[in-house]
């Protein structure tokens, strides 16, 4: 699988452009904002855009979904039906946090833990898991060892868990249940900053550290 992350909007969010090298089928995952600059990057890649997958239904990750999809003709895919409530207010979250006006849309398929997406010859799982919203989901390709986990966790941090619907207990227990299980040689690609692997989140994150819980 290979990638290219695309710092979309003010908050700097991680839009993530994969693609399988056999088909050059695409995916955007979380294209929150900026659809020039992601079409731009698109064209210079090369590959055919096939569908978009989406984490969670905050307006920095989904901004731009309803328009790209429009514009390429393709399916939206996640999260998970928890966050329905979330795409219904995506007007209020425009307006509340400065992002250009944004119309409510529904997903063309909401998925549940353990569905399988196809790109190409690539195989993607979807993992559950709500702490940060109710409904994200995080995104494994395991023959890469690679996941894209939007903000569930982050280096060095975990998600925000102070907005309506949010859990931290909940979180907890997706990072330590649901990710460390894939592996420590896991590379993940956050919803912002820098990727790391879930091995040196285990070793040295102040909120989930190994030595936290022993």
């Amino acid at each position: 699988m290979k990638y290219l992350i695309i710092p979309v909007t003010p908050f700097q969010q991680n839009c993530t452009l994969i693609w399988c090298e056999k088909t050059n089928k695409a995916a955007l995952v979380d294209p929150g904002g900026n659809p020039e600059r992601i079409k731009a990057e698109i064209e210079k890649q090369g590959v055919t855009l096939d569908k978009i997958l989406l984490t969670h239904g905050h307006i920095d990750h989904v901004g731009a979904a309803g328009l790209m999809a429009e514009e390429f003709d393709v399916k939206v895919y996640g999260p998970h039906i928890g966050d329905k409530f979330l795409f219904e207010q995506l007007p209020h979250q425009s307006q509340t946090f400065g992002f250009p006006p944004c119309g409510s849309f529904e997903p063309d398929t909401y998925l549940e833990d353990g569905d399988r997406i196809e790109l190409g010859e690539l195989t993607l799982n979807t993992l559950h898991c709500p702490g940060h919203t109710p409904g994200h989901v995080v995104f494994h390709h395991a023959d890469s060892s690679m996941a894209l986990v939007g903000d569930v966790l982050f280096r060095g941090s975990i998600g925000r868990t102070d907005f309506p619907g949010s859990n931290h207990g909940q979180l907890l227990q997706s990072i330590t249940g649901k990710l460390w299980p894939l592996g420590e040689q896991v590379t993940f690609i956050p919803g912002h900053g820098p990727n790391s692997t879930f091995g040196e989140e285990r070793r040295s994150n102040p909120f989930v550290a190994d030595q936290l819980f022993a």
